[in-house]
């Protein structure tokens, strides 16, 4: 009788434990929430990553459990953060692997050209339908003088990335830079593969593709390198980015006539760190989170604002886009083949594509523009004046040109971020006829937890690598627990001073 008595207990509690559980919450796990997209900088997040790891590292020894296991957990993750758009993952996948299995097949250039514009018309088409429709309906009305109404379309998160990281595969495989994946299973991993899939890094098949199969091997320098990518990014975009762009930085670009030109000067400073932070700790965190799960990928950033020219930013910003846009369309279109004029109109061709690829906006159009035009004057003043290969500018010409080119590129961030070209043009504005440097101290007094944010955040961009180097190299060394403890003081400062209502990743909109 005991037994039964202490079964009816048993059962007893677990009902009781089951009616306290809120279903609705658990449910809500399950469901896309538009208001509420699961990406890296939320709690959501971390909690299931932490029961992701615990499984994936059980399945570590069992590589088809874990890449199948990995694939839902990307799905899942692209659902929970895009919706129903996550079938379009798939779609692109099944085509892409399909066109990259005949190319492999095909040695006739003609029957090869037309797979490789297959793949252009699927993904480019996807991408110019979501991205572009209202920007050339509107464009169009306008000429016309004719009424418009947006389309109700929503744009996938992400989107402009994975299709990127597909035509690349397509592109490769046609200029018979690597073999076709040879497993659908292997190409939707590394399409859906979740660290990237927001706001990239742009990873290629060629790199990442030969890591699938290998042996998992997370060592502790791996592992502390990785923890201390993760840490940085979360700093950037939660202590810095997301606060200076709510309680500041919005508030100029959402009316700059408020303000003194020193107070648009600032905020386009503001600016300049905010998407530094947001992008590179994204970048930061997706990249570590792969070294976390034994997979590498190429730097993304390589302190950008340290450039000595416009041609060095961009040798440093967004590298994967940048060598993308190099690769795939600067080179196709000719490159540096066909003499002087034709080089610097692919380089400027590259830059206003590469800055619509931004968004459908014609203030992105002249973002490309201003920056195809400043590498073109700059590639024309090294023609006048060359260089020696064996120069070494003095510390204080190369402070200039450092100094020059921050402007150059901050300039352009106002384009950039200006939710209208007359905004744009009140900033500017500002800047040049108001600028007020009587309040300084008033700017320094009122917003003494901003400037210390832009201070510390442009000392830490500006300290020499070498620092950070011997950080990561402390923590990889450092015991498990230790590791352990300084992650946790980490996640409590940012919960700390995190704002209210989640702040989007700036480049998970394009």
């Amino acid at each position: 009788m005991w037994i039964m008595e202490w079964l009816n207990n048993r059962v007893a509690d677990v009902a009781a434990f089951a009616e306290s559980i809120d279903w609705s919450k658990v449910a809500s796990l399950f469901v896309y929430d538009g208001q509420n997209p699961l990406m890296f900088n939320t709690g959501l997040f971390l909690f299931l990553f932490i029961g992701f790891m615990w499984i994936y590292r059980l399945l570590a020894h069992r590589e088809a459990l874990r890449i199948g296991f990995v694939i839902l957990f990307s799905l899942y993750f692209y659902y929970k953060s895009s919706g129903l758009c996550f079938l379009l993952l798939v779609v692109v996948a099944l085509s892409d692997y399909s066109l990259g299995r005949l190319l492999g097949r095909l040695s006739r250039k003609g029957l090869r050209q037309l797979c490789v514009l297959a793949s252009m018309v699927v993904n480019l088409g996807m991408l110019c339908y979501f991205k572009y429709t209202n920007l050339l309906l509107g464009t169009f009305a306008d000429l016309t003088h004719q009424p418009f109404e947006p389309l109700d379309i929503v744009l996938p998160i992400g989107i402009s990335f994975f299709t990127f990281r597909s035509l690349s595969y397509i592109i490769d495989l046609y200029r018979r830079q690597m073999a076709p994946v040879t497993s659908f299973r292997d190409y939707l991993f590394y399409l859906s593969f979740f660290p990237p899939l927001a706001a990239g890094p742009v990873v290629r098949a060629k790199d990442f593709v030969p890591q699938i199969h290998r042996p998992l091997d997370i060592t502790p320098a791996l592992l502390g390198e990785g923890l201390f990518l993760v840490m940085c990014g979360l700093i950037k975009k939660v202590v810095i980015s997301d606060y200076i762009s709510v309680n500041f930085v919005d508030r100029i670009f959402d009316n700059p006539m408020l303000y003194t030109g020193f107070e648009n000067l600032m905020g386009v400073y503001g600016y300049t760190l905010q998407i530094y932070c947001d992008f590179s700790g994204y970048s930061d965190m997706a990249i570590g989170i792969a070294l976390l799960m034994g997979y590498r990928f190429k730097i993304n950033f390589d302190s950008p604002y340290k450039s000595g020219s416009i041609t060095e930013f961009w040798r440093r910003w967004h590298i994967s886009l940048s060598s993308w846009l190099r690769d795939y369309l600067y080179i196709s279109l000719g490159g540096n083949r066909r003499g002087t004029v034709r080089t610097y109109l692919n380089l400027f061709i590259t830059m206003v594509l590469g800055g619509l690829w931004h968004g459908a906006s014609w203030l992105f159009v002249i973002w490309g523009a201003w920056h195809g035009l400043m590498l073109i004057i700059h590639k024309l003043y090294r023609r006048i004046f060359p260089v020696a290969k064996n120069y070494r500018a003095g510390h204080f010409r190369h402070f200039l040109n450092v100094l020059l080119t921050f402007h150059v590129v901050a300039a352009g961030w106002i384009f950039f971020r200006a939710p209208s070209l007359d905004i744009a043009g009140q900033i500017l504005t500002q800047i040049f006829t108001n600028f007020r440097p009587d309040a300084i101290p008033a700017f320094v007094s009122g917003y003494a937890v901003i400037f210390v944010a832009l201070v510390a955040g442009y000392l830490l961009h500006f300290a020499p690598h070498r620092w950070s180097q011997w950080l990561q190299r402390e923590l990889s060394w450092s015991p498990l627990v230790v590791k352990a403890a300084i992650l946790a003081l980490v996640l409590f400062f940012v919960l700390q001073v995190r704002s209210s209502e989640l702040v989007p990743f700036i480049y998970s909109q394009f």
